[in-house]
C-alpha cells in the first residue's frame, strides 16, 4: 500500500497531466504524438527510463459527415472511424429497422435473427451506437448505407472495423466498404418518421486513412529476482482532449509508475508500462503493434496485463463489477475490498479496452475501474455508455476537465498501484485456475443442454483438467514451479476460452464466446435440420482441437 504522503505526491503529478490534457487534442496523429511526449517528459522529470517506440500505424482519421434529408434539410452527423469515404455522397431509399440495432454488446448478431434482410438496396436507420458487428451485417445483408441513431442530445465518435490492429492482406477484404453515420436522438427520431414515410436521404462522409508515424512510450522497471513482468497498459490517443477517455487513465498509470519506481527494490518481478496509441481510430493498432513485436517476450515472460481505461471520473465510486479472467477474480476481488471497501464480482472481458493479449494467452485484470453507481445512472437518466466511468460525455467533445474528479482518481491511482505491486511482489502468482477450470465444466454442460451433438469427450477432458489442477494446488510447490505451471496454464487455456484464431493472430474485434470452438453448439435448434450435419462436422473438430488442449494443459500442470 502506499503512504498518504506519497499517494498524494503522485496524484498531484497525475492531476497536472489531466490538466495538460485538458487542452491537449489527442486525435490527430501530430497533436496525438505531442501527448505522448508530454507523458515521457514527466517520467523523465522524475528519473525514469522511458524508450519511445514509433510504429507506423493504419489509421482512420474521420472528417465531416452529413445526412441531407431529399427535399429537405441537412442533418449534422458523425463519421466512425473506418467507413467508407464517401463525400460525393451516396443516395438512397430509408429504411427503419428496430431489431437491428441497440446498445454495446459486440456478441449481439441481427443477421442471425433476420432482422437485416429488408435492408438490400437501401440506407438503413437503426438505433444504439455505430459498431462494428451492426455495419458488417448491414453490409452483408446488402444495405447501401447505415445512419445510427445515438440515443442521446449528442454524437458519439465510434469505430466500425471489425479488424483488430492493423490489417493483413486477406483482412482488407473486411473493410466497411458502405458510409455509415451517427446522429443525436432528435435528428433520429426525424430520419425513423421519415423512413417510415418511404423517405429518401443523401449521406456523405469525409475520412483520411493511412500509414502514421506514432509515438508508443513504454517504462521498464526491472524485478531483482525474476525476468517476468506485469504489463500495465492504456491508450493515450483521445477523441478531442478525451479528459474521461482517457486522459485520466493516462495520468493514474503515471502516477502507478511513479509510486513503483521509489520501490523498484520491492520488487519481484518486473513492471512495465505502455501507453497505446492509435485506440480508435486503429481499432487497438498501438497495443496490436506491441503485442506483435514483441510476442516471444510477452510469451515467455508476461504473468499478467491490466488495462487502465476511464478511471477518475466524476461520481464513479462503484467498484461492483471489475472485468478479468476467471483465475484473477478472486485476487482483483480482494485488492478491491482492501483499497475501496466494497465487495467485486469478477466479469468475463469482452473484446475491447485494448485487450490484445488473449491470443498470445496472458491473464488479464481490469478493462476499467470505476463506475457511476447504478442509482446515480438512474437519477440522471444515463444510458449505458463504453467509459468515462458511465458519464455519458463519453466520445463526444462534453469530454473536458468537467469529467475529472481528484478524488476518484487517487482511489482509482491507490487501486491501480495495489494490484500491480502485488503480483510484482507476490512470491506466488496469486490466481486460482480451479475458477476457470470450473467455468469450462460448466460451459460444456449449458452447451450440451442445447444440443444433440455428444460433448462427452470434451466434459470428461475438462474434469480430468480440472483433477489435475486441484492436485496441483493441494501440493506445497516451491513458487518457481508454481508460477510455471499457472503461466502453462495461462498460455494454453486463455485462448481457448477467449479466442478463435491461432496464437500470436489477432481474433476480429467482436466478442467471442466461451469455448468458441463448441459455442456454435447453441445454434442446434435454431437452424434446419438439413444443416446440423454440417453444424455436427463443425462440432466435431472444434471438440478435437478443445480435448487436445485441455489434455496438454492437464499435462503441464501434472507432479
Amino acid at each position: 500500500m502506499l503512504s498518504s504522503n506519497e499517494l498524494n505526491r503522485v496524484t498531484d503529478i497525475a492531476w497536472t497531466l489531466v490538466n495538460q490534457f485538458a487542452s491537449q487534442d489527442r486525435e490527430v496523429p501530430v497533436e496525438a504524438n505531442r501527448g505522448a511526449q508530454i507523458i515521457a517528459d514527466h517520467l523523465r522529470a522524475a528519473g525514469l527510463p522511458v524508450q519511445m517506440h514509433q510504429p507506423e500505424l493504419y489509421l482512420s482519421l474521420p472528417k465531416t459527415a452529413q445526412v441531407q434529408i431529399v427535399g429537405g434539410k441537412t442533418l449534422r452527423a458523425k463519421p466512425p472511424a473506418f467507413t467508407l469515404h464517401c463525400p460525393q455522397g451516396i443516395t438512397g431509399d430509408l429504411i427503419y429497422l428496430p431489431d437491428a440495432g441497440g446498445g454495446t454488446p459486440l456478441d449481439r448478431s441481427p443477421a442471425a435473427l433476420g432482422a437485416l434482410a429488408a435492408a438490400r438496396g437501401k440506407i438503413a436507420v437503426i438505433e444504439g451506437f455505430a459498431l462494428p458487428n451492426f455495419i458488417a451485417g448491414l453490409e452483408a445483408a446488402g444495405a447501401i448505407g447505415a445512419i445510427v441513431v445515438n440515443p442521446g442530445v449528442d454524437i458519439h465518435w465510434g469505430t466500425v472495423s471489425t479488424i483488430w490492429g492493423t490489417p493483413e492482406l486477406p483482412d482488407l477484404a473486411r473493410l466497411p466498404k458502405i458510409p455509415s453515420v451517427a446522429v443525436n436522438q432528435p435528428d433520429g427520431q426525424a430520419l425513423i418518421a421519415l423512413a417510415q414515410a418511404g423517405g429518401q436521404v443523401v449521406i456523405r462522409t469525409e475520412l483520411e486513412t493511412g500509414w502514421f508515424p506514432q509515438y508508443l512510450p513504454v517504462v521498464e522497471i526491472p524485478g531483482k529476482d525474476s525476468e517476468d513482468f506485469v504489463l500495465l497498459h492504456g491508450h493515450y490517443d483521445s477523441w478531442r482532449e478525451g479528459v474521461g477517455d482517457n486522459g485520466t487513465g493516462n495520468a493514474c498509470m503515471l502516477a502507478v509508475a511513479l509510486a513503483l519506481w521509489q520501490q523498484r527494490g520491492t520488487l519481484k518481478r518486473g513492471v512495465r508500462i505502455a501507453w497505446w496509441p492509435g485506440h480508435s481510430t486503429g481499432r487497438y493498432g498501438g497495443s496490436a503493434w506491441f503485442a506483435d513485436t514483441f510476442a516471444r517476450d510477452l510469451d515467455r515472460h508476461c504473468v499478467a496485463h491490466l488495462n487502465c481505461d476511464s478511471p477518475g471520473c466524476r461520481w464513479a465510486t462503484s467498484y461492483a463489477e471489475i472485468a478479468c479472467t476467471a483465475e484473477a477474480a478472486p485476487y482483483v476481488s480482494q485488492v478491491v475490498a482492501d483499497v475501496a471497501g466494497q465487495v467485486a464480482c469478477g466479469k468475463r472481458p469482452q473484446r475491447n479496452s485494448d485487450y490484445t493479449f488473449n491470443n498470445i494467452g496472458v491473464t488479464g485484470l481490469f478493462n476499467a475501474s470505476s463506475n457511476l453507481p447504478p442509482e446515480v445512472l438512474a437519477e440522471k437518466g444515463y444510458y449505458v455508455v463504453g467509459g468515462c466511468g458511465g458519464n455519458i460525455a463519453w466520445h463526444t467533445e462534453n469530454d473536458t476537465i468537467e469529467i475529472a474528479d481528484r478524488d476518484v482518481l487517487q482511489k482509482d491511482i491507490a487501486l491501480y498501484f495495489a494490484a500491480v505491486a502485488g503480483l510484482a511482489q507476490a512470491d506466488q502468482l496469486p490466481f486460482d485456475w480451479r475458477l476457470s477450470a470450473a467455468e469450462y465444466v460448466e460451459t460444456i454442460a449449458q452447451y450440451q443442454a442445447a444440443c444433440a451433438f455428444d460433448l462427452t469427450p470434451a466434459a470428461q477432458a475438462a474434469g480430468t483438467l480440472a483433477a489435475a489442477i486441484d492436485a496441483l494446488y493441494a501440493q506445497d510447490l516451491p513458487p518457481a514451479v508454481f508460477n510455471d505451471k499457472v503461466m502453462a496454464l495461462s498460455r494454453l487455456l486463455i485462448p481457448a476460452h477467449f479466442t478463435r484464431g491461432p496464437r500470436f493472430s489477432h481474433d476480429p474485434a467482436l466478442n467471442v464466446p466461451p469455448l468458441p470452438a463448441i459455442a456454435d453448439a447453441m445454434l442446434w435448434h435454431q437452424i434446419p435440420a438439413d444443416q446440423q450435419g454440417f453444424l455436427r462436422a463443425q462440432l466435431m473438430r472444434g471438440q478435437n482441437r478443445l480435448v487436445d488442449v485441455f489434455a496438454r494443459a492437464a499435462q503441464a500442470v501434472a507432479l
